[in-house]
Order: C-alpha cells, then structure tokens, then sequence
C-alpha cells in the first residue's frame, strides 16, 4: 500500500510492509498498523526534516553549460544509518538515462553529510525555455536482525522528489520576473493560464473568492489550464515558489 503527502516543494511517498513468519494478522494487529501509518502521516513532513534526512534544497536549477550541479544530504540521526537511493526521472515520470547521480546509491551513517552530484550527459535541449526533470532521492531506514525474527515489523521508506530544471544560458528573461507575465482568463469550469516566459511557474495557494484549489504549473510558452468548480466567483489569488524554494507575496487578478 501506498499513500503519498503533497506539499508545495517536493512529494513524500510513504511504503510500508509487514513481515510475519505464520503469514497472518490478527484484526488487533491491522488497526495497530493502521494507527502507526495515521499517525507517521502527521509527523513525516517534520520529522523527515528535523530528526532525520533533509535534503538542501526543493528544487534545483541546472544551468545548460555547467559540467554539473550538486545537492547535499544530511543524517541528523544520533544512531541511525540509511540507504540513499537516487534517480532522475523526466516529466512522465520515466527513469531519465541522460543523467547521472554520484554516488546513485550509498549508506548515510549518523550525524553525516553526503553530496550527490548531477551530471546531464543527454543531447542539447530546447534552448528557447526550460526543460523540467523530476530528482528522486528515497531513503530507507536500518532495521534490526533480530526484530525480524518471528515479529510484526513496519518498515516505511521515504521517497522525496524535487524538481529539476535543466535552464538555457542564452535566456535574456528573469526567472523572477515570470510570475508579472502569466495571463489568466476563465473559460467555463477553468482557469486559462497563459505563460509567455522561458520559465515553469509553480503555483500555489490558490484561491478564488473562498474556493481553495491544489497547487499548478505553469509551463513555459503555452497554455494551461486548472480545473475550477462551477459556481465558484471571485478574484484569483496565488503565489509562486521562486528559485530558492522561497514562497512569493500574493498576487491578485480579475478573472476575464
């Protein structure tokens, strides 16, 4: 089973599974099971920061010309080791081969901090706008030999994705002067967002009149558009997540 926690900077999937020596579970074991994973939801966005592996950044810009990039990992943990897993994927989630991660897998010891390096090795992309990957970075907590044994054992790995933006040198445009360019307009039950820039707009708290919607993309030099509620009135308001990870002022628009 899977159950997966969206935030506005990167994902967390959480996979758990139960090993048992008889096969079964007793109905006083499920709800136990099912109390622990309710109760890790609330706490594996803090928790995954605070005591245990935070990564340094929710998004990483790749300039076109640069030989590489790089992203850090930090084991807070007093006690306890990890398995680090890496991979890029592309915008349809499929594994990217034109990137390689060093080290692409490697045990994260307590109180350490380890660098895993990016390197694109794939053809020359659009060079009119971005290009946006998807860096996937699982970890997986050490478990004991001996709790195996005979025992109930939840095991939860925590799969982290950011995003990657492989971004053009010859770009005469701000990435921060993006967000001024987006037109909206409304069509029936949507939003239309037009984006003229070279640059993906992330969108987030957004609202029109009292309804919240989820959090969007905007793509460069296309169109979009959000799914809107109908009935639903009022001005749009949102904010954006700059390159830094940083949440934007609001912005407010009428909706023609």
């Amino acid at each position: 089973m899977c159950v997966r926690n969206q935030s506005n900077h990167f994902f967390i999937l959480l996979i758990f599974a139960v090993r048992n020596t008889q096969g079964v579970l007793t109905m006083m074991t499920k709800i136990k099971l099912l109390m622990l994973i309710i109760f890790y939801l609330i706490i594996s966005t803090s928790a995954h920061a605070a005591g245990g592996i935070a990564l340094g950044a929710t998004r990483i810009i790749y300039p076109a010309d640069a030989k590489q990039t790089a992203v850090w990992i930090r084991n807070s943990h007093t006690n306890e080791r990890f398995l680090v897993n890496s991979w890029i994927e592309n915008s349809s989630g499929v594994k990217e081969k034109s990137f390689i991660i060093t080290p692409p897998l490697f045990v994260s010891e307590p109180k350490s901090e380890n660098t895993l390096r990016i390197i694109y090795t794939g053809p020359p992309l659009a060079a009119d706008r971005e290009s946006l990957f998807w860096m996937n970075v699982k970890t997986i907590p050490s478990v004991d030999k001996n709790a195996l044994n005979g025992r109930n054992v939840l095991q939860l790995a925590i799969l982290s994705r950011m995003k990657l933006f492989l971004r053009p040198i010859q770009l005469q445009e701000l990435p921060a002067e993006a967000p001024d360019t987006l037109k909206f307009s409304r069509s029936g039950n949507y939003i239309n967002v037009h984006n003229p820039s070279p640059f993906y707009v992330t969108l987030v708290n957004l609202q029109v009149g009292s309804q919240k919607l989820g959090n969007a993309m905007a793509a460069p030099r296309v169109n979009s558009q959000i799914p809107l509620p109908s009935g639903v009135q009022g001005k749009l308001k949102f904010q954006t997540v700059n390159d830094y990870g940083s949440v934007t002022p609001v912005r407010e628009v009428n909706l023609n």
